[in-house]
């Protein structure tokens, strides 16, 4: 036979064919994750940092139990130029305690996180210490429903993985989580 009737020439044309195309396909998947990497570098370069906008947060507990580290990034925040300092305050005492006292079960922070002292009657000073804090929003919540909202939570810099994707920005419920510039992250609640 003269070779144009070949039955093994279509087969090893079918190959090469699906060879090539194999090869652009990994060439198209290396481009696309370059491309990625890429974009999250010129996020970074551009300073944009993930942050909570208070004004949106609703204090539902996820901020605990979404971030990627073992203790979350997300701690409470307490605004003292809001504060009343009051002796019942909303944020650090549980709602209907049977006596004012700072005993482990009349206190709302599940971890001691919240840390008072006396100033002069009937005031309070409350500070935050972040080691202890695991961003659990109870505080806040109290604050926010009993008090006047001097507690809010916010994404720490120092601590925060600055994920590609926030695990906790994708299950907020309130949309309050997004990447900001450095010069307006760490949205202070001033007023």
């Amino acid at each position: 036979m003269n070779g144009k009737n070949n039955p093994k020439k279509s087969p090893i044309e079918r190959r090469k064919f699906l060879q090539m195309l194999g090869t652009a396909a990994a060439g198209g998947s290396i481009l696309l994750v370059a491309g990625g990497l890429a974009s999250r570098i010129n996020r970074a370069e551009a300073g944009l940092y993930w942050q909570i906008d208070p004004a949106k947060c609703t204090q539902c507990g996820r901020c605990e139990t979404h971030c990627v580290l073992n203790v979350s990034a997300v701690k409470c925040i307490h605004a003292n130029r809001v504060c009343g300092y009051c002796d019942l305050c909303g944020g650090y005492y549980r709602s209907n305690v049977k006596e004012l006292n700072t005993a482990a079960e009349n206190l709302l922070c599940p971890t001691g996180a919240i840390q008072r002292k006396f100033v002069e009657d009937p005031y309070f000073e409350y500070t935050i210490d972040e080691s202890l804090c695991n961003g659990c929003a109870k505080c806040v919540k109290g604050c926010t429903s009993f008090g006047n909202g001097s507690l809010y939570l916010q994404i720490k810099r120092d601590l925060c993985l600055d994920c590609n994707e926030c695990k906790i920005a994708l299950v907020c419920p309130a949309d309050a989580i997004s990447r900001v510039p450095l010069d307006v992250a760490y949205k202070l609640k001033d007023e």
